[in-house]
Parts: C-alpha cells; structure tokens; sequence
C-alpha cells in the first residue's frame, strides 16, 4: 500500500503539463478553482512530501479532478494500481524512444519480439541492481511563498 504522499508524488511525476512536471503553485491554483476554497502551494508541498497526511474530503476530491483521476486513486490500492498502469503507459508512450521501440518491435515476428523482450528484461534488471531506478525527494517551494 502506497502512502497518500506517495500517491500525490506519482501524479506529479506522471502528469505533465507540456512536457514538465506542474508546480506547486499551478497545482494549489487548479485546485482552489476546481472546489472553491482555498489551497496553498505550501499545502500542496506538505501533502507531497507526507508533511500533511490527513486532507479533507474535498482537498482530495480537487486533487482528483486537477489530476483527473478517481478520488478513489487516495484511498483504494487497487484503483490506485490500475490507474498508476495507465498513466505509465500513457507517459510511456510520450517518450519518443519507447514509441520507437514499440513501432519497430510491431513489424518484428514472435521470435524477434520475445528477443527483445528478454533484452529489455534484462536492462531493466541492471539498471534496477545498480539504483539508478531509485526515487528522489520533492522540492519545497522557495521561502515566503504560499
């Protein structure tokens, strides 16, 4: 089971806004439209980095909506799995190099396709045994800003 802060950092990972990650600020604006009070990009920080842990009902129903996501994505692992698959695949898919590869693997036959899935397979464990895959902390947003 994934913390809600964990959960939060996914979106912001995941969904981009042109390409890069949204800030805190477009985020806390989002939201304040989106339900009608009032959000900070220092609250949104603080529920990113597991500073804050416990929002109201309506904090979590804007994140959703900004995300555009389940509100159920905060609270139910299984709909936090399945939506997590979709938005890698989606982000996926933005790469131009997965694209690439998945274009290129579609005219290939089943032996070429199992080769290259194994080749992937086995990059994909280097990369994992060497921590190159390991996770990073959020930035706090500069001083005197809210």
């Amino acid at each position: 089971m994934s913390s809600l802060a964990g959960k939060v950092d996914k979106l912001f990972t995941t969904i981009r806004a042109n390409g890069r990650e949204y800030t805190y600020e477009e985020v806390a604006r989002g939201c304040s439209e989106l339900s009608g009070g009032t959000f900070s990009k220092t609250y949104v920080w603080q529920l990113r980095t597991g500073q804050r842990t416990n929002p109201t009902k309506r904090h979590l129903e804007a994140l959703a909506a900004f995300f555009r996501v389940p509100v159920a994505y905060f609270f139910d692992d299984d709909t936090a799995d399945r939506v997590d698959s979709q938005l890698a695949l989606a982000s996926a898919m933005g790469n131009a190099e997965v694209r690439d590869i998945a274009l290129r693997a579609m005219s290939m036959d089943d032996s070429g396709r199992k080769s290259l899935a194994r080749i992937i397979r086995e990059v994909s464990m280097m990369h994992a045994a060497t921590g190159a895959a390991r996770g990073r902390q959020p930035n706090r947003p500069a001083d005197g800003e809210e």
